[in-house]
């Protein structure tokens, strides 16, 4: 009598959960992977800063004409259909987008520190300010930052460099932002600017030699490089005692060998 009353139930459960299903999914209308190649790009279209700028506009137009869709499926009752346009935006939404033009990279290693602007220095200090901002937020005995303030600062320290690249706050930006790039674990974008924060300004305040040292080292084991860069920040950079003697100490510990270099 419990096995028919237990399969009883199991079959009333079983019939619920499929009632419950959703419907209208959509799942019969999804576009099919396309093999190959999609719309032809203008031929006008050559380098990086161009697809990059070809990619944005794009995005922005793909958001905006589902946004119209949702509209309309809305003012004509089409409820199945806007929800599916509902959901496709959702998705875009919460896709990853990267931003690809790395502005130190564009900017490459020449550049001098050494015209005071004023424009630039209103950046910088506005970027510093959100840096600030972006504090250190408790979270259950753990502190993280405010991810998005950092990137906007981010943004003005790299609309600095690429707006007046002749300014004495190039070297301070470049920094500050290897700095957060480091925070967010982009290792190899804070190495890259950590080297123009001394590039731009061979005498720039900041440990940025010991700073990019220690990301070769520590991080992307490119050990060769970091002795290099450990040595030249004992020589040129007036960097904390606690730092000096941790550089000391590596370059002692490579130098003999104790640690591979490859």
């Amino acid at each position: 009598m419990a096995r028919i009353i237990l399969t009883t139930t199991l079959i009333v459960l079983l019939n619920i959960l499929v009632g419950c299903r959703a419907y209208d999914t959509g799942k019969g209308r999804l576009v099919t992977a396309q093999i190959g190649s999609g719309a032809a790009i203008s031929e006008k279209i050559s380098g990086e800063t161009d697809v990059v700028e070809q990619v944005v506009i794009n995005r922005q137009a793909y958001r905006q004409s589902l946004d119209l869709l949702v509209q309309h499926y809305s003012n004509v009752g089409s409820n199945m259909k806007m929800r599916w346009a509902q959901k496709e935006l959702a998705a875009l939404d919460t896709m990853p987008k990267y931003r690809y033009i790395i502005e130190a990279e564009v900017a490459g290693p020449n550049l001098k520190a050494s015209v005071s602007i004023p424009e630039a220095d209103k950046l910088f200090e506005e970027a510093v300010q959100l840096e600030k901002a972006a504090g250190s937020i408790p979270i259950v005995k753990a502190f993280i930052k405010d991810e998005n303030l950092l990137r906007l600062a981010l943004e003005k320290y790299n609309l600095l460099i690429s707006r007046h690249p002749s300014s004495d706050k190039i070297d301070d930006a470049a920094f500050k932002a290897g700095e957060i790039y480091n925070y967010f674990k982009d290792y190899t974008i804070a190495l890259l600017y950590y080297k123009r924060a001394f590039q731009w300004d061979p005498k720039t305040i900041y440990p940025a030699r010991y700073k990019a040292a220690f990301i070769l080292d520590k991080r992307l084991h490119r050990r060769a490089e970091a002795l290099q860069l450990y040595q030249q920040a004992i020589e040129k950079e007036a960097i904390h005692h606690d730092l000096r003697d941790f550089a000391e100490k590596r370059i002692k510990e490579l130098s003999e060998g104790k640690e591979s270099i490859q």
